[in-house]
């Protein structure tokens, strides 16, 4: 499911709220996970899962192409782990 077929979904679910109002929650709901993980902060949906931030040290890589040795820097990466009842609810 995209991004875009999430808000059609949510808009159509709830007739109420307009599309564009749906739109703007979806947005700031990624936004603010996004903004969290970038300071550093772990953000949990209770059932669903957890997002935090893995660190990854240097290493030493390799060029497919030509298969020369390539330093690669670390870096943070994104990292989420699902919660017991999404884990349930996948394996029935």
């Amino acid at each position: 499911m995209t991004k875009s077929e999430l808000i059609t979904y949510l808009a159509e679910e709830n007739p109420h709220l307009y599309q564009r109002d749906v739109e703007r929650i979806v947005t700031t709901v990624f936004d603010e996970i996004a903004s969290a993980l970038s300071q550093g902060d772990r953000v949990e949906l209770r059932g669903f899962g957890a997002f935090s931030v893995k660190h990854r040290g240097s290493r030493v890589g390799r060029n497919p192409r030509t298969g020369e040795a390539v330093q690669v820097g670390a870096k943070r990466v994104p990292y989420f782990k699902t919660g017991k009842q999404l884990r349930e609810k996948l394996n029935g």
